[in-house]
Formats: structure tokens, C-alpha cells, sequence
């Protein structure tokens, strides 16, 4: 272990990088040698930091003041913290690398590994400031968003991702990082007892053995929704905690799986189309253009699924049009977030074109058109659980709108709950 050159690699994917992830995508490795040469000492960075601040400065509890953790509880969350980050980065890579397919990117475990550990970097170092009291919370903020900034831009070089797909990409991944991470938080808290309660207290339900119920936001509220969600999120954690105690393998799954489901705002796990319930929604013509190429596929893992079916259409001159439908399974709360109680809407505009997002007709529609190219994108979010889009040249965003239209949308607004859990 040359520590040295980890610190040069993480000084240079912090401040260079462009330059590293072409370099990094590049270098032959194994799983081993990634935890061995650089994950495992970056990720001990925050138990680490947790541990001095927890046991020398202590924890700040409001009305208080600062509460010094007794060493021996101190250092059985920090081991157990950095044993499960471990655990963490690699089921984060191996979800990476199941859904790769689903973004036009390669399969390959190393690379995803790769991509998940150099991006955790920034959230690893910017960490060392929480030592400062005050600062943990920026810190983690900050890291985190570089974090996020570090994934998007290495997929393409890693994973071998489109470009215009990195997003999409980084997006998910995301969303698993959050589940994977709360999952583990859960499982420290349960052995350490420490945080949890006013975890629960905070968010908007009762801690364990504490009996009043706080009050409740508006219906209808950001607040009430996150309130809903943290309950979901109460009530899976005991049946996780039931069925670990049943010990039945299937029950234990299954439960993950619903914890999944209700972190993404689904309700539980549901499964995505199949690629032959999917397929009839592609049709044989679009805008007079006949399918040349049709490609189906359902990836997932860790109870989040996802269902992708993508066709191109052309004719003998120039006209070319790419239809993308999308079932967002277990996502499709997330989905119902943004085009409901979250108002995702956009509108810029350029002397070239525009790109804008807003709700009509109940439903999330994008669109976005280059006057320049006669080129666009136009989608639209169907039963807050499907993605159609289409994007080409065309004579007008007009064209791209009729071809939208053109797919049988009711239908698939009819399957809306297909696969969810019943309520």
C-alpha cells in the first residue's frame, strides 16, 4: 500500500478531474487491488473523523449541549461504519454495472467498482472537516455534491456511457447510494442504539419507547409528504427487523425489497414491465417512417427495476427519429414526485431555440428544439410511471408531438399499477 500515491490520486480526481478519469478508466485492476490501494483507506476517513469528534469534542444536542459518546460505543460504530461503507461501495458498483445495459453502457465490474469509489472520494476527504465543530454538516453537503458532479463525469470514460445518457445514469445511481445508504445507517443504529432516536424524532414520527405523537403539516404540503414517506419508512424497517428475526431467506428478500419500495416512494417493490408487455407499445411507423432497429431490455437490482424499449425509425434520405419508452418500476415514486407535489417546471430560451418543462393535462412534458438543426425532443410522463420520448429532425416540435401522440399512451396509463404492490 503506497500511501503517497493514494494521496496524489486524490488530490488529482479532486482537482483535476477531466485529466484522471481518462487515466483511471485505463489502468488494468482487479476488485481487490481497488479496496486494497485506494477505497479501503479513503473510506476509513469519516469513521475515523466521527470517532475523534464523537469521544473528544462530543455530539451537540439542542437544550443540552455537547454529549461525549463513551469510547467503547464510539469506536463499535466506527469499525462497524467503515465495515458496512465497504459493504456499501460494492453493492453501489454492482448495481452500476447491472444497470449499465439499461444506459447504453458496458457491463464490467471492475470498471463500476472504478466509477463508485474514485466518485465517493470527494464525500471521504471533505469529511476531515467535520472534525471542526459546525462544519459536519456543510462538509457532508459539499462533498456530496462534488461526489455527484465526480460520478457524471466519469461514467462516460468507466462505463463506456453515452454522453447525453450520463445523466440519466448518474441520476439512478444516485437513488441507489441513497437507498444503500440509508439501509446501512439502519443497520447502525440498530446494533449501536445511537442517533436513532432523535433520527425518528425529527423526521416526524415517534423514537422507540417514546409515546407522544408530534404534530402534523398542512395535507396537501411538502412537509406532510415527507412526513407520509418516513412513516412508510418506519413501518418497513420492522418487517426488515421481523423477518431477519424469522429467519426465512424469502421473507428477509422480500422485506428488503419493500423498504426499497417505500425509500423510493412507491409503496413496496414493484416490478416493471416485462419486455414483451412492453414491446406492442413500439410501433411498426412513426410520422410516416418505418422501424429499423428495436431493442427491449428489464435490468435491476436491489428491488429497483427498470424497463427500457428504444426504436429508430428512418427512410432512404435524411429523416431519422428515436422513440424511447421507459417503465420506472419501483422509481415511479420518485417519478409521481417530480410531476406532482415537487412542480418540476423549466423554461429557458436561446436565439437558437428552447428547453423547457412543464405539466399539461395532468402530465410532465419536456421539450426541447434547436432552430438551427430542425432538430428537438419531445416527452411526455405517462401515469407518473412511464417515459415516451421522442427526439430527430423534423419539420417542426409539431411533428415530434404527433409522433408522441401517435403511441398508444392510454394503454399505457392503463398498467399504471401493473406489478406494484397491492394496497
Amino acid at each position: 500500500m503506497d500511501i503517497n500515491k493514494i494521496i496524489t490520486r486524490a488530490k488529482s480526481m479532486l482537482l483535476s478531474p477531466r485529466a484522471q478519469w481518462p487515466l483511471v478508466a485505463a489502468e488494468p485492476d482487479t476488485v481487490g487491488g481497488l479496496y486494497s490501494g485506494y477505497i479501503a483507506v479513503l473510506a476509513a476517513i469519516p469513521p475515523i473523523v466521527h470517532f475523534l469528534s464523537s469521544t473528544l469534542i462530543g455530539v451537540s444536542v439542542p437544550l443540552f449541549g455537547a454529549f461525549r459518546v463513551p469510547l467503547a460505543m464510539a469506536l463499535t460504530t466506527a469499525v462497524l461504519s467503515y465495515v458496512l461503507a465497504l459493504i456499501g461501495t460494492f453493492v453501489v458498483a454492482l448495481i452500476v454495472d447491472a444497470l449499465a445495459p439499461t444506459f447504453g453502457a458496458e457491463k464490467n465490474r471492475v470498471q463500476a467498482l472504478k466509477t463508485v469509489g474514485y466518485a465517493y472520494t470527494a464525500s471521504w476527504v471533505a469529511s476531515i472537516l467535520g472534525i471542526i465543530p459546525g462544519l459536519g454538516l456543510l462538509a457532508a453537503l459539499a462533498g456530496g455534491i462534488y461526489s455527484i458532479y465526480l460520478l457524471n463525469m466519469g461514467l462516460p470514460f468507466t462505463m463506456k456511457c453515452p454522453s447525453e445518457k450520463s445523466i440519466g445514469y448518474t441520476a439512478v445511481t444516485l437513488i441507489v447510494a441513497i437507498i444503500v445508504g440509508w439501509v446501512l445507517f439502519l443497520i447502525v443504529g440498530s446494533v449501536t442504539g445511537l442517533g436513532m432516536g432523535f433520527g425518528r424524532g425529527f423526521a416526524g414520527y415517534p423514537a422507540r419507547g417514546y409515546s407522544h405523537q408530534g404534530g402534523d403539516f398542512a395535507a396537501g404540503t411538502t412537509g406532510a409528504a415527507l412526513q407520509a414517506w418516513t412513516r412508510k419508512m418506519e413501518d418497513a424497517s420492522k418487517q426488515v427487523d421481523a423477518a431477519q428475526k424469522s429467519g426465512d431467506p424469502n421473507a428477509q428478500a422480500n422485506a428488503v425489497g419493500q423498504m426499497i419500495g417505500a425509500a423510493v416512494g412507491s409503496g413496496g417493490k414493484v416490478e416493471s414491465l416485462a419486455p414483451d408487455q412492453i414491446k406492442p407499445f413500439v410501433p411498426d411507423s412513426l410520422q410516416g417512417l418505418k422501424r429499423t432497429q428495436l431493442s427491449v431490455d428489464r435490468s435491476g437490482a436491489l428491488g429497483v427495476q427498470i424497463s427500457k424499449a428504444t426504436a429508430t425509425y428512418a427512410d432512404d434520405g435524411q429523416r431519422r427519429l428515436t422513440l424511447e419508452i421507459t417503465d420506472t418500476g419501483s422509481l415511479k415514486g420518485l417519478v409521481g414526485f417530480a410531476s406532482g407535489w415537487a412542480g418540476v417546471e423549466q423554461d429557458q430560451e436561446t436565439d437558437t431555440g428552447y428547453d423547457k418543462t412543464y405539466k399539461s393535462g395532468g402530465q410532465l412534458v419536456h421539450e426541447k428544439w434547436d432552430r438551427r438543426g430542425n432538430s428537438g425532443e419531445y416527452g411526455v410522463i405517462v401515469g407518473d410511471r412511464f417515459s415516451v420520448d421522442v427526439t430527430g429532425g423534423a419539420a417542426s416540435i409539431d411533428d415530434l408531438k404527433a409522433a408522441v401522440a401517435s403511441v398508444n399512451l392510454a394503454g399505457l396509463e392503463a398498467l399504471k399499477n401493473q406489478g406494484a404492490p397491492a394496497n
